[in-house]
């Protein structure tokens, strides 16, 4: 037994994820009922994920910014451009694709009992009162803003503890790192069990109903990954950007297509990062950073579940409002995080720019739950796999500059 699980290991643990969902795709088509025990490594997997996240984060960046030394330079504002860059090209990339391949909806119901925010404001509103939340409360409600705001401040108070007091700190970032490593050990199980109850509990009848709306929304995120991304990396660096890309898709967006969560894909993420050997000083702050404030795939949803409902409705859109439409997808799909339902309850605000009335806008977000199986997936994968690719972006380009410069730069793997 103890050869069989060290084989296993050997195994590269890509492989041993398709093997998940290809061994959960059949039993969710053979075996619903007698298999359904397997959704529950999902569930676990995805709980697991999501628990050790936010007491990751808080050690990491209490540990990175209490030891870091004063004069060494981080890439936060070059990450902060290129995610706010990402995100505005991919809503234009919506708005262009709903002009070439316009789409209409049947309209439904199903968003009952929800609440949309009022406006803009309200949004920003939220997330500004996230970074002042309590500290044990951000940590249960795994609000990453709060977190981050502690951390950085509890470093920048514990810069001048003694050295035993900042090991401590490393010991427990060190460790907490350890049982990030055996969680993510066990993603061919949870996989496996997230693909069988996916296809259980949705099916795929109820999705070809709005199969042209999903194939917009997938090709635009597909142009974004595999075009646009590359595009801005390749400007950055002056490098073939796909080697990065198909890496940063391949071990994060995978993890994040399933879990349908950037907070529990952040130990993914930082996992690779370090993989990457880039700096932890950086990528301890912009990955939490990036799960909560980088969000293309969001802008892409806003975007063009707005333009199909303007469409259905038959309003005409000028070039000034579908630019104002950017804009407020962009700007909206960053303050994301602070809405309970994420980007699906921000499209009554984007669609309140039409004049489209709440309750319409309301059944857009029924559709939207419905295939939520699929946009969902796709637009967590999108996020939570560039924030790795903005993050090693910014890495790569400074280390560009200091050759150009003349100086002395270490090689990364």
């Amino acid at each position: 037994m103890k050869s069989l699980v060290v084989k296993w290991n050997q195994v590269s643990l890509v492989k041993r994820i398709v093997l998940g969902i290809i061994v959960g795709l059949i039993l969710a088509l053979t075996l619903p009922k007698a298999a359904s025990w397997v959704s529950i490594f999902g569930s676990l997997f995805v709980g697991a994920l999501k628990a050790v996240a936010p007491i990751l984060v808080l050690f990491i960046v209490m540990h990175a910014i209490a030891v870091h030394k004063k004069g060494k330079k981080t890439n936060m504002k070059s990450i902060l451009v290129l995610y706010a860059l990402g995100t505005f090209l991919a809503g234009a990339v919506a708005v262009v694709a709903s002009f070439i391949f316009p789409t209409t909806l049947t309209l439904t119901t199903g968003a009952e009992g929800v609440t949309p925010p009022e406006g803009i404001l309200e949004v920003l509103e939220t997330l500004l009162f996230n970074l002042v939340a309590n500290p044990i409360d951000a940590i249960i409600n795994a609000n990453y803003l709060g977190i981050l705001m502690w951390a950085i401040v509890l470093g920048i108070a514990l810069k001048s503890a003694n050295q035993n007091t900042k090991d401590m700190l490393g010991n427990f970032s060190d460790a907490i790192t350890k049982v990030v490593q055996w969680v993510i050990s066990l993603a061919p199980l949870g996989i496996m069990g997230l693909v069988f109850d996916a296809i259980v509990t949705s099916g795929l009848s109820a999705l070809l109903e709005y199969g042209r709306l999903i194939v917009i929304l997938v090709g635009c995120m597909l142009f974004i990954a595999l075009v646009v991304n590359p595009l801005i990396v390749f400007i950055y660096t002056r490098k073939n950007p796909y080697p990065l890309v198909f890496m940063v898709l391949r071990e994060s967006g995978i993890y994040a297509f399933f879990t349908r969560s950037s907070a529990a894909n952040i130990p993914v993420n930082m996992k690779l990062c370090e993989k990457l050997g880039l700096d932890e000083d950086t990528y301890g702050v912009s990955i939490p950073l990036g799960a909560t404030i980088n969000m293309a795939g969001a802008a892409v949803t806003i975007a063009v579940l707005t333009l199909a409902t303007v469409n259905t409705l038959g309003i005409e859109v000028d070039f000034v409002t579908a630019l104002m439409l950017t804009v407020l997808a962009a700007v909206s799909a960053a303050g994301a995080s602070g809405v309970a339902g994420g980007s699906l309850l921000l499209i009554p605000l984007a669609c309140s720019l039409f004049g489209v009335p709440a309750d319409i806008a309301m059944q857009v977000v029924g559709v939207g739950f419905i295939i939520g199986v699929i946009q969902d997936s796709c637009e967590t994968a999108l996020n939570s796999s560039s924030d790795v690719l903005f993050t090693a972006t910014a890495e790569h380009a400074k280390e560009r500059k200091e050759v150009k410069q003349g100086k002395v730069v270490p090689a990364k793997s």
